[in-house]
């Protein structure tokens, strides 16, 4: 069963534009594994985009790594998100996500998996309704309500292990459909800052660590000028003087 259809359509030309694009490289050196996840998430025979079985392949050659990984992706298939989260959040190496675009849907649940998530400048995230197409009777409608249902309620439980608000009001994000800038990402707890926050944050750093160090000259110096004078130069000096 795939979920690859977004309750709101008028963003779908823009969402097929995201080229696939699923690469992992591994740095032995560093212990560290990337992992670029562009495109639809989910199973395909045309390979043109991600699913957890790929990704579980990355996990195993990354073994305890830490993981960097490059999300953009309109979402897709349910299923195929929840269980690259899972297999994230099971991975013995910390998990760092950077948002270079869009996490919506099913990318969004992966995106939360993140030990560390940095939302990229202009990036959105976006979470909504389960949704799915199907063909049947009365009775298959019901149920497949029934299942839809249930997901969203497992999806929900996920954004609630992240989000600052009471339940009620990720259920009324999630039936409402709702975009997150950058910036309101971080503020409900999703994410853990943006590009642009941490870039300041690393200034704000270096500005310190120079303020640290100008002090740390300005009392060395204060030290050499307070410093005796060695005994013999004082004699020289004397001696100097006398003649």
């Amino acid at each position: 069963m795939k979920f690859l259809k977004f309750k709101n359509e008028k963003y779908e030309e823009q969402l097929k534009r995201i080229p696939h694009n699923f690469a992992a490289a591994h740095d032995e050196e560093k212990n560290e594994s990337t992992l670029t996840i562009y495109g639809i998430i989910g199973d395909s025979w045309w390979d043109d985009s991600t699913s957890a079985a790929d990704v579980d392949m990355a996990l195993k050659e990354a073994g305890s790594n830490d993981l960097v990984v490059h999300l953009n992706s309109p979402g897709g298939d349910a299923f195929d998100g929840i269980a690259i989260y899972n297999r994230f959040k099971n991975h013995e190496g910390k998990v760092k996500i950077y948002v270079d675009g869009w996490a919506c849907s099913a990318a969004s649940v992966i995106a939360l998996a993140a030990d560390e998530l940095i939302m990229g400048a202009g990036s959105m995230m976006m979470i909504h309704e389960a949704s799915n197409i199907m063909w049947g009777t009365k009775n298959d409608f019901r149920k497949q309500a029934e299942l839809l249902e249930k997901l969203e309620d497992g999806i929900i439980d996920i954004y609630m292990m992240k989000a600052n608000v009471e339940r009620e009001e990720i259920q009324a994000m999630v039936d409402n459909e709702t975009w997150f800038s950058a910036n309101e990402a971080v503020e409900i707890g999703f994410a853990t800052s943006t590009a642009t926050s941490s870039t300041m944050e690393d200034n704000e750093e270096i500005t310190q660590l120079k303020t640290q160090m100008q002090v740390l000259q300005n009392e060395l110096n204060q030290l050499k000028n307070t410093e005796p004078k060695n005994p013999s130069t004082v004699k020289q000096n004397r001696a100097v003087r006398i003649f």
